[in-house]
Formats: C-alpha cells, structure tokens, sequence
C-alpha cells in the first residue's frame, strides 16, 4: 500500500502567537535526527482529523500537521492516516491492523475508544483488550507506537448526566495509559493537559477538537516524541 507525503502551510496570526502552539522551529528543535521514514495513524474520528475551523489558526488535522513536522526532519517521510469516524476500537482493529502492518511503519500513533462510550452499559474489559492487542502487533514488529489519551473536554463543559460521561472518559484515559505502559509505548497524554478546560479549542458538537485544537494536539505529540528523541525535557523546553 502506498503511502502519501506530507505537505504544509504557513501559520496564521492567532497560531503563531498562541503559547500551547509550537513554532516550526520549536518542533523542528524537538524532531531534530528522528529516524521515522514511515508515518501510519489508526482510530477512529481523532485519528481522521474530523473537527471544524477556528480564525487565526491552519484547517489542518493534527496528525497531518506531525506529518508535516516529520517530514522536515526525514524529507522522505511516507504517511498513511487509516483514521475513520465512528469506529469502535474492535472495529478498529479488525478494519485498520492488517492494512497498518501491510505497510511496514515505523512509527504508528493511535487514537481510538471514544466510541465505546456511546452505549448504554459500558464495560472497559473488550475496549482495553482491543487497544492491547492492536498496540502489541505493531510493537512486535519494532515500530514506535504513540498512544493518544482525549483532551479532558468534560472538563470545559456543565450540565446535568455529565458525570457519567466524565467517569468513562477517565476510564478510557486509564485504560489507555495501561496498555501504553504495557507495551513500552510512548503516551500522548492530551487528557493531562491544562488547555482541556478551554471551551475554545472544540467543535461545536462537543465531540472534536477545532483547528487549535488540533494545532495544540500536534504540539503535544512532538513534545511527547522530542522526550523519547532526548531533544527535550519533561516540561517541554527544547534543549
């Protein structure tokens, strides 16, 4: 399966003056000698990079912009975004896994299980045993794997039956967490960011990030990535 290279564009006002935003420079700082050549992104809505427009800020998903960043780094960086709505994370592995290891990445970023959610009764026990085993068939192989947590958005919104939605949100987060550690993966920890409490990096539905949103996500995955290159400390500063 061909992969696809990636492109960019030039930053916008707000993004450029935005601090939860890196520069160019800053990830270029961060990805300095990554290795990667081979970029594949599997889940489900977060991983396509659905969500809307914000003024000031690039119309580009998150992993299209790490794509973007990578490929400075590795100019003959290939990527392949899997990412398709509505998946649950059974779905995802029966859909995405064989078409990820087809394609012979060596680093793969995954965001998926938001979907589990939406029902009635939800049981973390099928959700973490997809994760795990999507997570351990790409380790097996020597890719890098980049687990991704959701932003906190329970936190930025108030209403009645919320709590229900922030409980499984946060057994999702340590589901999550679980089977990155499990593995020996690295983790995008977008739930543990502060940002999450604002209301103005999500969509309208509630349900995706909007363009900063997904500007910031992208700068947290190159931090996460920069940590585990050495080109960064824990709280983010470039050496």
């Amino acid at each position: 399966m061909n992969m696809e290279a990636a492109g960019g564009t030039a930053p916008l006002e707000a993004e450029r003056e935005d601090p939860d935003v890196l520069s160019d420079a800053e990830l270029d700082a961060l990805l300095a000698g990554a290795p990667w050549t081979r970029f594949a992104v599997m889940g489900d809505s977060i991983a396509e990079g659905v969500g809307e427009a914000a003024t000031g800020y690039i119309d580009r998903p998150w992993a299209d912009r790490l794509a973007d960043a990578l490929r400075r780094a590795q100019p003959a960086l290939e990527y392949l975004n899997l990412g398709k709505r509505s998946l649950r994370s059974d779905q995802i592995l029966d859909t995405q896994l064989e078409r990820c290891l087809n394609a012979e990445p060596d680093l793969v970023a995954l965001a998926g299980g938001g979907n589990d959610l939406l029902v009635a009764e939800f049981d973390p026990a099928p959700l973490e045993q997809a994760l795990d085993a999507i997570v351990g068939a790409v380790t097996s192989t020597g890719a890098t794997v980049a687990v991704l947590t959701l932003f906190d958005i329970g936190a930025a919104m108030d209403y009645p039956g919320l709590e229900q939605l922030r409980d499984r949100l946060e057994l999702l987060a340590q589901t999550t967490r679980s089977v990155a550690q499990r593995h020996g993966s690295l983790l995008v920890d977008l739930r543990a960011e502060p940002v999450s409490a604002d209301p103005g990096i999500y969509s309208s539905d509630f349900q995706h990030v909007n363009a900063r949103g997904h500007a910031i996500a992208a700068s947290v995955a190159a931090r996460t990535l920069g940590l585990h290159l050495g080109n960064t400390t824990t709280d983010g500063r470039t050496r």
